[in-house]
């Protein structure tokens, strides 16, 4: 049963997507970062406030304000302003024609895919990412709640060539000793998976991983929060908001994506153990296609 479509909400929703599009890539300050925060949580008001009320709001001088937008490759917060009220008209355009309400759902995920395509037009920081994490031995993984179920896919894939992926999708004390038995066996990386919405036992494991002296890499919905704050290297998919739950189709293929930079950093004699299972599969007959 599809949920009635509130404009305003859907309103605050393109505005919300629009500044993290912005923000993307971008490496900003601790007092840039609280302003995106400061954005992000009041989205609806964000197309109406001037430089001097976020300055005011956040804590900061309005030439902070400015020097904000500057980072993020505007001539000032006026231009920033107007790029964020576009989402608004963007969005108010008509469908394609001839798409009912579940293919328009189905298009916002398309969307997604194109945002998350155009992001890695330059993979270098995926190919850093799956380098640390190809050399961590063991190498945690960590998903909870709705984020468990891609920690365990990345974990299945990863597996298959890594000699030790430990996967983690309890909380609490649980997740805290498993994390601290990695850094004591040799982890230098932990792997999160932190999707909305996100879990407060979450950031707690991250806080403890930062604690035992592992670094974190995380996939993420946001390039900035709390969760963010605590990762040394993030990459970032967009999820869709439009069905009952969310839909994870980037942050799944961006999952597949770190897999396949894992497994090329990997030594040569660790990424033959993928053929050396299909010849074994094929001998045993493991798959239907087979």
């Amino acid at each position: 049963m599809s949920r009635p479509t509130d404009p305003a909400v859907e309103d605050a929703s393109r505005v919300a997507g629009r500044l993290q599009e912005i923000v993307r890539g971008h490496r900003l300050s601790p007092s840039q970062r609280r302003i995106v925060r400061y954005l992000l949580e009041r989205p609806r008001e964000a197309v109406f406030l001037t430089g001097n009320d976020i300055a005011e709001a956040v804590g900061i001088s309005q030439p902070s304000v400015t020097r904000f937008a500057f980072a993020l490759g505007f001539s000032g917060f006026p231009e920033f302003r107007d790029h964020l009220r576009a989402a608004l008209r963007d969005g108010r355009q008509a469908e394609p024609p001839g798409l009912n309400p579940v293919q328009a759902m189905v298009d916002s995920e398309v969307r997604n895919l194109e945002l998350l395509r155009d992001g890695l037009a330059d993979t270098g920081r995926l190919a850093e990412v799956g380098a640390a994490l190809a050399a961590s031995r063991p190498l945690p993984v960590v998903g909870l709640r709705v984020s468990a179920p891609l920690a365990h896919l990345f974990g299945y894939l990863a597996a298959k060539a890594h000699p030790d992926v430990r996967v983690v999708d309890a909380p609490g004390s649980v997740l805290a000793d498993r994390l601290s038995r990695a850094a004591d066996a040799g982890a230098t990386w932990v792997l999160a998976f932190g999707l909305p919405r996100h879990p407060r036992e979450l950031l707690e494991g991250l806080v403890w991983a930062r604690g035992a002296g592992l670094r974190v890499a995380l996939v993420t919905d946001q390039s900035v929060g709390a969760l963010v704050e605590q990762a040394d290297a993030v990459l970032v998919a967009p999820v869709s908001s439009h069905f009952a739950f969310d839909s994870q189709a980037a942050p799944t293929v961006l999952c597949a994506a770190l897999v396949h930079s894992m497994i090329g950093a990997l030594p040569v004699r660790e990424q033959a153990s993928i053929e050396h299972f299909e010849d074994g599969a094929a001998r045993r007959r493991l798959f239907l296609s087979d």
